[in-house]
């Protein structure tokens, strides 16, 4: 299989291993991060993200670009039986999958990798069946979430942070699997990828506990061919946000909402930390 052809391949693996991530963590913060199932969902998507990074790892040090756009993933939404049955039918699809992909590679660490993929999503198929076993009838009949109790003008507001946390993690992870031959800026940036994803959470939790849909939908990704360019980028966004955050701090319903005023501290806190060590990265890259 030539290069390219094996980069297409591997996108479409990333793009559906993209959308179970979504997947599983919109209905888990739906569910609640303290409940037993919304817990569990939750990590499987921490699972699902590391297949994502093994995939765009590879991707970026063929050359490729990876392909942020999720697949279509498809689920019934009429109760808690009928997605967890989804799930399932979505899992148990991509252990063949993987298995027959593997089979086509020459390369043993991408063969060993897809091989792995296959048997955790036959893993996930198991926990998935666990789970709908150990459903009340009741539970299973409904679906998560209550009655709304923040205005409309906040949920938008907490949306298109959510959307911006989310193209700033892509964009920071873009920029960790394709500069992989500068191993510890690599390193340095996806562990601020991790910190976008925690932000990303604060927004995305305080929309599901009120029983809304967290909705992901990323900006532009910019593919820059240079690292000083990509972590300048990277820079000019973590403070655009931090300018951001500390307006919608002072929002009067903000304000009425302790948990979420804690988060958006920590939220501003650490992307001026972040801020900081970016700027810090790009002087020690131009003093070499």
């Amino acid at each position: 299989m030539d290069k390219h052809s094996l980069i297409d391949i591997l996108n479409r693996d990333f793009q559906d291993e993209h959308a179970a991530v979504i997947r599983y963590l919109a209905h888990g913060w739906m569910e609640g991060e303290d409940t037993p199932l919304g817990s569990s969902l939750i990590s499987i998507s921490r699972e699902e993200m590391w297949h994502m990074h093994w995939l765009g790892s590879i991707i970026g040090e063929l050359g490729g670009e990876p392909n942020f756009i999720p697949a279509h993933y498809p689920f019934d939404p009429t109760s808690r039986s009928t997605m967890l049955r989804s799930y399932i039918e979505y899992e148990e699809r991509l252990v063949p999958h993987y298995n027959a992909e593997a089979d086509k590679v020459d390369d043993h660490h991408i063969k060993r990798v897809l091989k792995r993929e296959a048997w955790e999503s036959a893993i996930h198929m198991r926990k998935f069946q666990r789970k709908l076993g150990k459903l009340s009838p009741e539970e299973a009949s409904v679906l998560p979430g209550k009655e709304s109790e923040l205005p409309m003008g906040l949920i938008d507001s907490l949306q298109k942070e959510v959307s911006g946390k989310y193209t700033e993690m892509l964009q920071h992870l873009r920029t960790s699997w394709v500069f992989q031959k500068n191993a510890m800026i690599s390193w340095r940036i996806m562990d601020q990828a991790m910190e976008k994803m925690r932000h990303l959470a604060h927004f995305a939790e305080s929309i599901a506990e009120d029983g809304i849909l967290p909705q992901f939908k990323p900006g532009r990704i910019v593919m820059e061919t240079a690292i000083v360019p990509s972590l300048k980028k990277a820079a000019e966004d973590v403070m655009a946000a931090r300018k951001q955050h500390l307006k919608l701090k002072d929002d009067v319903e903000v304000k009425k909402h302790s948990g979420l005023v804690i988060n958006m501290d920590l939220t501003v806190q650490q992307e001026e930390y972040q801020g900081a060590e970016i700027t810090g990265w790009i002087k020690d890259i131009k003093d070499m």
